[in-house]
Formats: structure tokens, sequence, C-alpha cells
């Protein structure tokens, strides 16, 4: 078998023509080391390490994946939220980690030149309750107004951290470190340019040769962080990758989480240890999955330094607070992250409420500890995307009417309505993003795919009927409960049923053939769950309401996902989430990020409904 060097977390190997590429690291284990071996029913990869007792366990991230993962999981628990234990890092006066609230950061966005506008905006922002602030310095001249920033801002009696963005230019962070409380570097500019792509292959020599001058650059700024007391965030972004990283791992997060770990590995060497990870990426599959594969790799190793959670330009309303919902309410779900910014195009002041609610929700979970009674966990794919896709609806001999669009291949949106609303039945049907064609309603791809309809029209009310046959014969799905449907009758709509209902027949009254809409909250017992392997149904509705004191929404449904993997079970699954009266908007939109996105990013889910009374629900 062929022989190289891998690192003891074991990055991963890449493909070359050879069939074995290197992976450079001053700690290294022999690929002829490599064992395959049977665990838990499949074949994984086990590398014992030149190092006394230290055994690295990999396998594939998913099945036919060329990506090895440790095989130990990336948070402390699969079925509640329990915060991950790490190490406590000062920034200034502010202690980071688990022992401590996760704590609220933002940006500035004035001249860092401008010294008496930027010392506004920073008291603006502490004022509004953040914890630390982050201030770019890109030259001498920034670096030298930093002085003048602390200063003034201490003299007015403002003692908040300020932390040093800096890239290209490590110059300017040994100067800004004697005055600033944190040194923000980017692995893939500091000592590197960004990929330019001048050099797509590397000899051993010349990757170690690079290697060498990282930490012969990067060491004067670790040695004077130690002598004054200051922390580093060592902060991967997914966009500023170095051509060394991305000629073996690509725009990746394997390229991410190495280039952080060459880093650290100096930091280490150094005995350096008060600074924290972060792996930003504008797309919040990328950046969740980095930070999987970033934790697992530090478990592996031991390392217990804290996280600094951040989705890159997320965006400006709620789409820039939906963004970094996804992306880090999906973390703090799982107990990972102790510091938080959310990104937004609006006035640095404005991320701090956002922040704050996302915080104060990670917060609340790990303290409940909020979850579901512990299940086996074999099919979600923590490192890569893969969508589990529900069975589409397929026409059935005999139906009268086409319910092949009641959902859509690429996601469904699906919305609550009231009996209200069919009063003026062309503004009811803009409100669904139909076509109008004569004051007719026709369907494209911005339209909503089907409709809840708690309450039915009566029966003699023909003009609310015929809007809502309108709707039907687009191939809209009209979904109303069973009661509903049992006495007031709408021809062709879906029925809503829960367990009960079904485990007691109810069902049966309605005529033949009728869809059937199942609701169901994930976390009944698989004896009640069991029913639906003789259920035709359309599609399933997750709907765990969201107060719940203990139990955790997402990981209701993982177990739900579990459920119907484990027995070959393809419904489609909606996510119905239902807010309130007095839900803040920010709540509804960032709760809804992290409940329905949480999910999402790893591919479970084929649509969205969201109930907000008084709510107009624009993103």
């Amino acid at each position: 078998m062929a022989s190289g060097a891998v690192p003891a977390s074991f990055s991963g190997l890449k493909s070359r023509d050879s069939g074995l590429g290197f992976v450079k690291s001053m700690d290294f284990v022999r690929i002829s080391d490599q064992q395959r071996v049977r665990s838990h029913r499949k074949k994984i990869t086990v590398i014992r390490n030149c190092k006394p007792a230290s055994e690295i366990q990999l396998e594939p991230a998913s099945e036919g994946s060329p990506l090895l993962v440790p095989r130990q999981k990336y948070c402390e628990s699969l079925h509640k939220t329990v915060r991950r234990k790490t190490r406590t890092v000062m920034v200034g006066n502010v202690a980071l980690g688990s022992e401590h609230p996760i704590r609220i950061q933002t940006m500035t966005t004035s001249d860092t030149k401008d010294v008496a506008g930027t010392v506004e905006q920073v008291m603006r922002i502490a004022d509004r309750g953040a914890d630390i602030v982050r201030i770019t310095v890109q030259g001498k001249r920034e670096a030298d107004a930093c002085f003048e920033i602390k200063n003034s801002l201490v003299q007015k009696n403002y003692n908040i951290p300020l932390v040093a963005d800096i890239h290209f230019a490590p110059s300017v962070a040994l100067r800004v470190a004697e005055c600033f409380d944190k040194i923000r570097v980017n692995p893939g500019n500091f000592a590197d340019r960004r990929a330019q792509f001048e050099q797509i292959e590397y000899t051993d020599d010349e990757y170690q040769k690079e290697l060498e001058h990282i930490e012969q650059v990067f060491t004067p700024l670790v040695e004077k962080c130690k002598k004054y007391g200051r922390a580093m965030r060592i902060g991967t972004n997914h966009g500023s990758l170095s051509d060394r990283i991305m000629s073996y791992y690509g725009d990746s997060p394997r390229g991410m989480v190495e280039s952080a770990f060459e880093f650290a590995r100096i930091c280490r060497k150094l005995d350096f240890h008060n600074f924290v990870f972060s792996m930003k990426a504008s797309n919040p599959v990328v950046m969740v999955q980095a930070y999987r594969l970033l934790v697992a790799e530090m478990n592996v190793q031991g390392w217990d330094y804290p996280l600094h959670l951040g989705v890159t330009e997320a965006g400006e309303g709620e789409d820039g607070r939906m963004k970094s919902a996804i992306g880090i309410g999906t973390l703090l779900q799982d107990g990972l992250g102790d510091t938080i910014r959310v990104s937004l195009t609006e006035p640095p002041e404005e991320e701090i409420d956002p922040c704050r609610r996302l915080a104060n929700l990670g917060m609340r979970a790990a303290k409940l500890q909020k979850g579901v009674a512990p299940f086996e966990e074999k099919h979600r794919h923590y490192f890569d995307f893969q969508r589990r896709s529900g069975q589409l609806p397929m026409q059935k001999e005999g139906e009268e009417v086409d319910y092949r669009g009641v959902l859509h291949r690429d996601g469904s949106v699906l919305m609550s309505v009231s009996l209200n609303q069919l009063k003026a039945p062309e503004n009811f049907y803009r409100s669904l993003a139909t076509k109008l064609v004569l004051g007719m309603p026709f369907k494209d791809l911005a339209t909503v795919d089907s409709i809840l309809l708690r309450e039915l029209p009566p029966v003699d009310d023909a003009d609310a009927r015929l809007a809502l046959k309108r709707l039907i014969d687009v191939s809209m799905g009209i979904i109303t409960p069973l009661s509903e449907q049992l006495t007031k009758p709408l021809p062709h709509a879906m029925v809503l049923v829960n367990l009960k209902e079904l485990s007691s027949g109810a069902h049966m009254l309605l005529p033949e053939g009728t869809r059937l809409v199942v609701s169901l909250r994930g976390d009944e017992p698989y004896k009640e769950l069991e029913i639906l392997k003789s259920v035709d149904a359309t599609m399933l509705f997750h709907n765990l309401p969201l107060n719940e004191e203990r139990t955790s929404r997402v990981h209701a449904a993982r177990r739900l996902f579990e459920f119907l993997q484990e027995n070959a079970l393809s419904f489609p699954v909606i996510h119905h989430l239902q807010f309130p009266d007095g839900t803040h908007r920010d709540d509804l939109v960032i709760g809804a990020g992290t409940n329905a996105g949480g999910l999402l990013v790893d591919g479970l889910g084929d649509g969205v409904l969201l109930e907000a009374p008084a709510k107009i629900l624009s993103f």
C-alpha cells in the first residue's frame, strides 16, 4: 500500500492520479497504518497514530461519499440541546465559553480613521447592549487611529472590548495588538494571498515551505498576544482560502477547517490558548457543515476552544435575519456557539436586538436541555448535504382533479388562510401569488402550492365555494380539518387528521379515495407512529407547538425523519409552525429560521407552512 502523511486530525485524503495524495501537518500518521475494520454493521477506517494510545476512527460522511470524517459526533447530544463544554477565553474583561452567557457582538461600519465617528458608533453599540465590538484595521493609519479610539472610549467610561479585524497585514496586527483586546486573523490571507489559482499542484517540499512561512509570519503576533494578554480569533472565510488549501481541498468545509488548524497548531506549539475559532460562509449550509466538522475534529484532538458563530453578509431586513437564524440557530440548537454576530446591511446597532433574540433562544434551549427521548440516528448527514425527497403526489385512477401540483419538487410553500379572505376573491388570489387572467387564478413558480383552511364556508355560500373550486381546478391543494369536511364537505379537499383520529378510524367516515394529510408531533411513542405504515397519506405535517417547555421541535423532527427512513416511508413532510398572537416579528423570523431552517440545512423537509395570526408573512 502507498505510504504518505496525513495530520493526526486526519483532514482527508486528496484524490490524485496515483489514487493517494498527501496532506501536510507537523503531527502525522502513515497512510500505511490504515486498517479497514467493521463497526456497527459498516466498514470504517481506523488510523493508529504514531503517538502512543491514540486512535482515530473515520468513516464516509454519507454512503458513497469520498469525504472521511471523524466517527465521533459533532455535538454533546443528538437528542437534546446540551451546550458544548469549552475553556474560558478572556476578551478584555469579557469571558467567552460554555460557563458564560452567549456573548453578543457586532462590527462598526465607519471609516476607522474617523476617530470621532467610530467612537460615537461604538458608544451607540455599547448602549444597545453589545458585549464586544469589532473594528476593521486595514493599514498603518487605521492602526494609529485605534489608539485614539481606545483612549477616547476609556475617557468616556466605555470599557467594551475592541477587536481588530485584520486582513493581509501582519505588521498592522502587531501594532494594534498593543491597544485592542482581541485580534481577528483570517488564515486565508494573513500570511498567504487569497487564492489566485496560479499554482494548482504543490510538491511536498513546496507545501512544507509554505507552512514554515506561515509560522514565521504568525509567530510574532502570537508572542505579542501572550505578552499583552490579548485574545485571538482564528476566523476562516469560505470565500478567501489560499491557493495551497484550495489545491488540496477546494472551496469546501474541509478546507476551511484545515486552514484554521494550521494556525491553531502554531498557537498551541507556542503554548497560547486564548483563542476562538470561526468558520464563516455566506451559505448557511456550508457554514453549518464547516462548524460541525471543526467541532468533530476538535473532539478527536481533545481541544476545547470556544466558537464564534456568524453568517457572512447575511443581508438586510427579514432576509438577513432569516439567513442568520438558519445558520446560527441550527448550531445553537445543537449546543454549539459561545459568541454570535448577526451580520446585516443595516446600522451596526440594529444588529444587537436580533442577535440577543437568537442568543436567548440558544441559552434557553441549553438551560432546559430541550429535546426528546434518546433515539438512534443513522440516516441524517451531518457533514455533507443530501436531501431526503418525499414521494410527490401521483395521480390515481378515477380522480377528477389533478393533485400533482399540491406540492413542488423543489420545495413547497403552504399558506394558512381565513374564511374572511374568501369574501374578496381577487385579493385572495393575489395573496397566494397567483396570476390573474380576467379574474381567474393561474399558478406559476411563485404561487403557493397548497392552503390550509381551518374553517370551510357554509354549504350554501356559493361564491366562497366557487373561489375555492377555481383554485382546485389549477391544482392548488385545499386542506381542511376532518371535522369541517365531515360537516361541510368540500369536493376534492384534502383532509387534515391527527394520529388519534387515524387510530380511532374516524377518517373512515370520509368518502373512499379522500386524500389525507396527517399532522403529528414527532415525539409520540413508536407504537403510535406504527399506524403510518398502513396509511396512504399525501403528506405529513410536523407540528409541535413552539411554546413547549422541554420538547425541542428540531430534535422531535429529526426523530420523526429517522423513523420514516428506517421504515422506508417516503411521505413528504411539511414543517408546520404556529406562532401565537403577540409574537414579535423578529421572533417569528428567527423562530422560523431556527426551527424549520435547522432541519432544511440537513435536507430534512419538503416544504414550510407558517401560521401567524394577524401577521403578513412576506419573507
